[in-house]
């Protein structure tokens, strides 16, 4: 997710050559591509079930919730507001400058992602969506691998 949203800041600001979002507006009509990946980078991050960060969130949180202490299952459940407070910050980001009117003129006259640009977006959301759909390939790798630390750290 982190590489999607930088890599489409990096598109969208060497088009407009701005990172205000004040100063931007209305650039999913001008850019459906780059917007349409903006918003599908923003729903991974914002947990989506399907996507990567929804796998990351839940394995954190049950995880946590494992503890049989009241104090850890209070904490856990209180963290899991950062979710809604991530929803709206991503949503009202998303609405300020890929909707609405268009703020700045010379921004109607951009261009949308080019075929190099769309085979990297696309390749980072389809590793989203496959690390969302099939998380157990991974865990299972990351397990056999960490096995020999967590045997020593147990020591």
């Amino acid at each position: 997710m982190t590489a999607l949203f930088f890599a489409l800041i990096g598109m969208i600001y060497g088009r407009t050559h701005t990172r205000l979002i004040t100063e931007m507006g209305g650039l999913m009509k001008i850019m459906p591509f780059l917007g349409v990946s903006f918003v599908i980078g923003g729903l991974a991050s914002l947990g989506l079930p399907g996507l990567s960060g929804f796998v990351a969130e839940m394995t954190i949180f049950f995880g946590s919730f494992e503890h049989p202490d009241i104090f850890h299952r209070v904490l856990t459940i209180a963290s899991t507001m950062s979710i809604v407070i991530t929803a709206v910050y991503i949503l009202r980001m998303v609405g300020k400058f890929l909707y609405g009117p268009i703020q700045d003129q010379h921004h109607a006259s951009l261009t949308d992602a080019v075929w190099y640009e769309k085979i990297a977006v696309v390749t980072l959301i389809a590793f989203i969506a496959a690390i969302g759909s099939l998380p157990l390939g991974l865990s299972d790798m990351i397990r056999t691998s960490l096995s020999d630390v967590v045997a020593q750290l147990m020591r």
